[in-house]
């Protein structure tokens, strides 16, 4: 009985403590696992930056690729887990274990899918992502060895994600920092004492994604967390339906960052590799900034999902008030202190190239401005999928990368040529929090009613 009497555990941790304390207590292991998830993905960055140019800008162009993955990984992941966390909140143990193993084997038979068809269709799948003729080679490379590490990437973020659900960030946290660690060792040891070059970047990955997935499965069967058995997979049409309801704005968000990626390369293309390259390390140096709030949103999530399932409504809406707080001071303070160092900043990924230097430290410059009102954005999104807002979490995911960003990125540089490129993103995000604010504001004052009706 020692697995029903920590989900109980759980259960009361999550909904008695104080808010502020347990998002806390709860974020700082998501905190570091999404920091260092995204430095290793710096990390292949700054070390084939050491290559060449091309190399560099193929690294940027296979990232929109890896997005895809991700976004199958969050697709089942967050779905899942939304459910999982509201069930044990309802304390139905039954049902969140069949939801546990559903979840993991069918990501992991979609990374399976995706690994055979990219392989099979390797160089149209290349130029789809924006490579220009000198750019290709590298990527072929590059993307041939991503693509074996798909499955357990896919099946890693859905272990992931269901732990952190239930309220056992920490040990997620192990498995990810683990993975993280190992690639940015073999790194270096790959590309340059093996002479690997840009393949051995890939492999570094690979590898690394297969450790974290063995750890994550190891993981899974600690502290009171939901085991993943075969028998419990459970394809029901209504635990799809579940899926699909809670997973979703997870992939439209991740979905769509992979589009607009592809097409940021494409537009920067024009440019010259020197703009793709450039483009590609502010897209990473964003993604490094915006971990700490996901990780912090994230943080929220198990709060928000036990105590909406358990109708404590007045500590939901405690918490978000929280991560929107919070996460707005420590982005206003990092975009004034990296305002002035923007060109020091894109040189530790690409010295020696001015006209990398020049792209990247201009776009920086244009997203440092809009990046504390994403605190509010990336918060009202992860509590809207949380409560199973599908409509409204899906229309808000969707605006930064798809809804604005698609149209602008094709509209800014026929006006302004590079420079539109390069403030493309942050025009978006400034639409995205004018859109967030009445999506989010109807459903706080709708939990307010609940909580004053008891």
């Amino acid at each position: 009985m020692k697995h029903v009497h920590t989900a109980q555990d759980n259960y009361i941790h999550l909904t008695t403590l104080p808010v502020p304390r347990l998002v806390m207590s709860l974020a700082v292991p998501t905190i570091i696992s999404m920091l260092v998830t995204s430095f290793y993905n710096m990390a292949d960055t700054y070390f084939v930056g050491k290559l060449n140019t091309q190399a560099t800008a193929a690294v940027g162009v296979v990232f929109s690729f890896m997005t895809i993955v991700q976004a199958i990984g969050f697709f089942f992941g967050h779905g899942s887990g939304n459910y999982i966390s509201r069930r044990l909140g309802a304390q139905d143990i039954a049902n969140a274990e069949k939801m546990a193993a559903t979840g993991f084997f069918l990501a992991f038979f979609f990374g399976v899918a995706l690994a055979v068809a990219g392989l099979a269709f390797l160089t149209p799948l290349s130029v789809l992502l924006g490579s220009t003729p000198t750019i290709l080679p590298y990527t072929e490379q590059y993307l041939g060895v991503i693509l074996l590490g798909a499955p357990f990437m896919t099946a890693s973020l859905v272990l992931n994600n269901q732990m952190r659900f239930q309220g056992n960030a920490a040990y997620a946290m192990v498995g990810i920092v683990s993975g993280a660690v190992i690639n940015v060792v073999l790194d270096p040891i790959l590309i340059f004492t093996c002479h690997m070059g840009i393949a051995g970047a890939a492999w570094a990955t690979a590898i690394s994604q297969f450790c974290s997935f063995v750890l994550l499965l190891f993981m899974v069967r600690r502290g009171g967390n939901i085991r993943i058995h075969y028998k419990n997979f459970t394809p029901t049409l209504s635990f799809i339906k579940e899926i699909i309801g809670g997973g979703t704005p997870s992939l439209a968000r991740q979905g769509l960052a992979s589009v607009s990626t592809m097409l940021l390369n494409l537009a920067a293309g024009s440019y010259g590799d020197a703009a793709i390259a450039g483009m590609s390390i502010v897209s990473r140096i964003g993604m490094f900034i915006n971990s700490f709030l996901i990780g912090f949103g994230q943080g929220f999530q198990p709060v928000c999902g036990f105590n909406y399932g358990a109708r404590l409504y007045g500590r939901v809406r405690q918490g978000f008030w929280f991560c929107v707080k919070v996460g707005f001071c420590f982005l206003l303070v990092f975009a004034l202190a990296c305002f002035g160092f923007a060109e020091e900043v894109v040189e530790l990924f690409r010295e020696g190239d001015p006209a990398v230097v020049a792209t990247g430290a201009a776009a920086l410059r244009w997203q440092l401005v809009t990046y504390p009102f994403g605190a509010w954005i990336i918060v009202s999104n992860m509590m809207l999928q949380t409560i199973r807002k599908p409509v409204r979490a899906t229309i808000l995911s969707s605006a930064r990368q798809g809804l604005f960003f698609v149209p602008l990125i094709f509209v800014l540089p026929h006006f302004f040529d590079l420079q539109g490129v390069e403030m493309c993103q942050a025009v978006s995000d400034m639409l995205t929090f004018l859109l967030a604010i009445p999506l989010t504001c109807g459903v706080l004052a709708e939990m307010k009613r609940k909580e004053a009706m008891g």
